[in-house]
């Protein structure tokens, strides 16, 4: 299966409109009891995310797990650092991309793939506010020709 395949339960949108992204590659993630059983009921909030790279280990930030409603006392903290499961090779090209000026690692998705759950992050660019009404503009008319073209035949 391709990386960013499978059951999608959450998606960043606000990541794609801030951040031109560069490249992306999936990771695992280490949970928590009962974390995983929030997940897949997509009891997640990837919207103010963001990845570190600590002592040659990366990390996910931000990312709100609600606690799961059918848990005890033993639930978890819902914004606790997590742990990223990536190869060493992996973390040197992060930290190697990050290096250079406004780059920044953002989650994009998280997804079950084969009973794991999967993040698919991403190497980013910061964007001005001109390249985001840039954008912008550009998606209208894309949507203003594909309504034009439907109307038409």
């Amino acid at each position: 299966m391709p990386k960013g395949e499978g059951k999608l339960i959450a998606q960043n949108k606000k990541a794609r409109h801030d951040y031109t992204i560069v490249d992306t590659m999936e990771a695992g993630i280490v949970l928590q009891g009962t974390e995983i059983k929030s997940i897949r009921n997509s009891r997640i909030n990837l919207k103010d995310g963001f990845v570190r790279v600590r002592n040659g280990e990366a990390f996910l930030y931000n990312v709100h797990i609600s606690p799961y409603e059918q848990g005890n006392i033993f639930n978890h903290d819902p914004l606790r650092t997590r742990k990223l499961l990536l190869h060493k090779k992996q973390i040197a090209r992060l930290i190697g991309e990050t290096q250079s000026n406004g780059m920044t690692i953002v989650p994009l998705k998280v997804y079950i793939k084969d009973g794991y759950a999967k993040v698919l992050i991403g190497i980013a660019k910061g964007k001005k506010q001109y390249d985001k009404r840039e954008t912008l503009k550009r998606k209208d008319q894309e949507r203003q020709i594909k309504r034009a073209l439907k109307n038409f035949s």
